[in-house]
């Protein structure tokens, strides 16, 4: 039993219902669960052709869809940041002292050998249990 879980969530890919029932299972009776989304701001030209106003809006809606996937779990704390999935959950894990990540993961293609997915990349820079679960 884990005392403190981060569950990130890509809130598209339809699979945070069972990674938050998966982080409940595997919860102490006192333990904290937090999801976690990490907004990637979009980089390089495409933030200046968007605008800091339609950025400000995806990130609002984020939050949004964020609490909408979470709003009937009193147990699950919720929290927002911006920047790159991969490092920013490490991180955000490494700072907070988290024990165990649970994290969803889809079926993996020729991009995710190449480059590597969110999932797999955690799974390889954590400094804790990682539990993954993919989608059948």
């Amino acid at each position: 039993m884990y005392k403190k879980i981060l569950v990130p969530m890509a809130l598209d890919h339809g699979i945070s219902s069972q990674t938050l029932a998966i982080a409940r299972t595997l919860s102490a009776p006192d333990g904290r669960i937090t999801a976690l989304h990490v907004f990637e701001v979009p980089g390089g030209s495409v933030s200046a052709y968007l605008g800091k106003d339609v950025i400000k809006k995806g990130f609002d809606r984020a939050a949004q869809i964020l609490k909408e996937k979470t709003v009937h779990l009193e147990d699950v704390a919720t929290d927002m940041i911006r920047g790159n999935a991969n490092r920013k959950i490490v991180d955000y894990a490494i700072e907070h002292k988290f024990d165990c990540i649970v994290i969803g993961s889809h079926k993996p293609d020729l991009s995710d050998y190449l480059i590597g997915s969110t999932a797999a990349w955690v799974v390889r820079h954590a400094p804790c249990a990682v539990h993954v679960h993919r989608d059948s």
